[in-house]
């Protein structure tokens, strides 16, 4: 099945891309296998690279990436000077020690600095990051402000302000972009601390002003009205989605928990149910209307089965092999890649494949950029604002 090029009919809902987002990283919840986790890694970064836009957006990937690498090295610094929980033989550095009051018990400052527990460290920061990076791919191939189309009707309002949390980021690697790239234009430096000053500044007037044009633009098209619904109507509403909720929470927590399995299931199910029943009559009192709603044909059932498929079959390698998913750090031993875990996650590669191609203009505008780049020369947008020193 050859992939078409991605149009206003067949572009892929965001919804899909999301659900394939959190399937890789909730397989990457279930191990600390530094090569699975690698493994993870580049299988979104190569989906990204094939599918992704040239749209401002979608260029946010490598600050996700970028974000990962200092969410490690964090982990690492604190378990260098704070010390770690797991016990080791080989001790790389012995720091001064601080002396700490009786209450701070099984605190410490300084001490002994074990390979055993800079390796747990290691692997602990490894999948946070491959936690973030799998989240930033969906942010570059989806833009957060689609998913509205696919919420329910009672979820809107919490949905718009999801959106407008979740697009900060990628807008403001955009500005910084634009901006440095015109700082360039102009012969001015574009790193170091001077240049972040001078360039914060017209980030956060863009930022303030984006703010004013979104909340006129919310308030121009109704939002927070809702119409009358009678009492009960109201109460069986809340009390349903609030159940459901917790249910589909506690439900999760089972199933992503080691001992959970056994009640996880049916409390995930059953608790979606009673969310869905009460999200449906919570969308009475939703007066919005749907202007071309998101369609859901094969190839969008097709990404996100893929990233479902790649969590469920992780789930499942770490019910029967858990060893094989979590390699120890004491002792220490040399990480192996398990073949069933690692031929389950390129199960996720398949949206490269059967996904939409994107718009030929960005294709066209990618290798114009490219040769612009062996030029030396960038195009800036005209607006672009920069203080005058």
């Amino acid at each position: 099945m050859s992939a078409p090029r991605a149009t206003r009919t067949t572009a892929l809902p965001a919804g899909a891309w999301w659900l394939w987002a959190l399937g890789l990283a909730t397989a990457a919840s279930r191990t600390t296998d530094p090569l699975l986790l690698g493994l993870l890694v580049g299988v979104a970064g190569y989906v990204v690279a094939a599918r992704r836009t040239e749209a401002p957006w979608a260029r946010s990937y490598g600050a996700f990436v970028k974000l990962g690498l200092v969410v490690i090295a964090i982990r690492l610094v604190f378990a260098f000077f704070l010390g770690s929980p797991i016990p080791g033989t080989h001790t790389l550095v012995t720091l001064p020690e601080v002396p700490l009051p009786d209450w701070a018990k099984g605190v410490r400052i300084g001490g002994r600095v074990t390979a055993e527990g800079m390796v747990f460290a290691l692997y602990d920061g490894l999948k946070l990051a491959t936690l973030l990076i799998c989240l930033g791919a969906a942010n570059a191939l989806a833009h957060p402000a689609r998913l509205l189309k696919s919420l329910p009707g009672a979820l809107y309002e919490v949905g718009v302000a999801v959106v407008v949390a979740m697009t900060f980021a990628p807008n403001l690697v955009a500005d910084v972009q634009r901006l440095r790239a015109a700082r360039r234009l102009r012969g001015r430096p574009d790193r170091g601390v001077t240049a972040l000053l001078q360039v914060g500044m017209p980030v956060l007037e863009g930022a303030l002003e984006r703010s004013v044009a979104l909340a006129a633009a919310m308030d121009a098209r109704g939002y927070g009205r809702s119409a009358d619904v009678p009492r009960a109507v109201r109460h069986t509403t809340s009390v349903l989605t609030l159940g459901g909720l917790l249910g589909v929470c506690a439900g999760t927590y089972g199933l992503l928990g080691e001992t959970g399995g056994g009640y996880g299931l049916p409390l995930l199910l059953a608790g979606l149910m009673a969310a869905l029943g009460g999200l449906w009559l919570g969308g009475r009192r939703s007066v919005r209307s749907r202007y071309r709603p998101e369609r859901w044909g094969v190839r969008a059932w097709l990404v996100a089965g893929s990233g479902i498929a790649v969590a469920a079959l992780m789930i499942w390698a770490n019910s029967y092999a858990p060893g094989a998913l979590h390699p120890p750090a004491v002792p220490l031993t040399a990480p192996v890649l398990p073949l069933w875990p690692a031929a389950s996650v390129l199960v996720g590669l398949l949206p490269a494949f059967v996904a939409p191609l994107p718009p030929s203009g960005d294709r066209a505008d990618r290798t114009a950029s490219r040769g612009r780049g062996r030029g030396r020369a960038v195009d800036v947008d005209p607006r672009a604002k920069e203080p005058t020193p």
